[in-house]
């Protein structure tokens, strides 16, 4: 069985539930996607997680009147399956017509329900009316490589750009690069996910022209936002082989909901908070 075969909800025309019902949410191995990429799901080379947050989230108070909130779930890396995006979306508009008597209530039911789907605990954190959310637009940490004056032939997706991007002549460093101009497609529906990436290394410098061809050549590659990642991760350990490596990408949102997924090996929560195109 592939990705592609594995799905039911998404890409395909269907009714918008507005009471509760966790029996939407559908899980995605994560198994089929490394298998692709040549990840052992059993040893994987990272530590991470998905942060996923929700824009177009309601439910009723206990007298019926409407909360309005802005949610985050964080889902690890370690979980056996990620959480279809059309599922997920279809779960939380679920929430709109259902009363709650608390905040603390919607919290239980969707860890329960999110933690049951992806085969692991799941951190939810709800802000209703928005209060106590932190998270001020800022700008990318590091280096652009946007900025390069280049000249761009083939779209199509090639790992091998990175065969040579690093010399034995090279000095080791520490740095983080960035680029807004990651784009890639639904596996599924073949829609454009839009995306900043940053990358932050040690070890021997990669060469910035290559790194940035080789993020241009997901332009017409189609992949979901946690596959590109680990893709990116693994091809940049394969091929520039640093000491330490983290990827994180922001990417827009899609129906309310924006996908962020971090990969590391040697730290645990990225430095850089929501963008401007969030």
């Amino acid at each position: 069985m592939n990705i592609k075969e594995s799905l039911t909800l998404l890409g395909t025309k269907t009714d918008y539930i507005q009471s509760y019902s966790p029996e939407l949410l559908e899980t995605l191995p994560r198994s089929l996607g490394r298998n692709d990429i040549g990840i052992d799901s059993d040893s994987l080379p990272f530590q991470g997680f998905d942060l996923w947050t929700a824009w177009e989230l309601s439910w009723l108070n206990g007298k019926g009147k409407p909360v309005v909130a802005i949610g985050e779930f964080i889902i690890p890396a370690t979980s056996s399956g990620l959480i279809e995006s059309k599922s997920f979306k279809l779960y939380l508009n679920s929430f709109n017509q259902t009363q709650f008597e608390t905040t603390d209530d919607v919290v239980r039911a969707m860890k329960k329900d999110l933690s049951l789907t992806a085969g692991q605990p799941v951190e939810v954190k709800l802000y209703p009316h928005f209060d106590g959310y932190y998270h001020e637009i800022s700008p990318l940490s590091g280096q652009s490589l946007d900025d390069l004056d280049i000249e761009i032939r083939s779209y199509d997706f090639d790992a091998t750009i990175l065969a040579d991007a690093t010399s034995a002549e090279n000095d080791v460093v520490y740095e983080t690069l960035y680029s807004n101009l990651l784009k890639s497609n639904c596996l599924v529906t073949n829609q454009p996910d839009w995306g900043s990436v940053i990358i932050r290394y040690e070890g021997v410098q990669i060469d910035h022209e290559k790194l940035l061809r080789y993020l241009i050549s997901f332009r017409t590659h189609n992949e979901f936002h946690e596959q590109c990642v680990e893709r990116i991760y693994s091809d940049i350990m394969r091929y520039c082989k640093p000491e330490k490596l983290t990827v994180f990408a922001r990417y827009t949102r899609r129906g309310g909901l924006d996908i962020n997924p971090f990969r590391s090996n040697y730290e645990n929560i990225p430095l850089t908070g929501r963008l401007i195109r969030q």
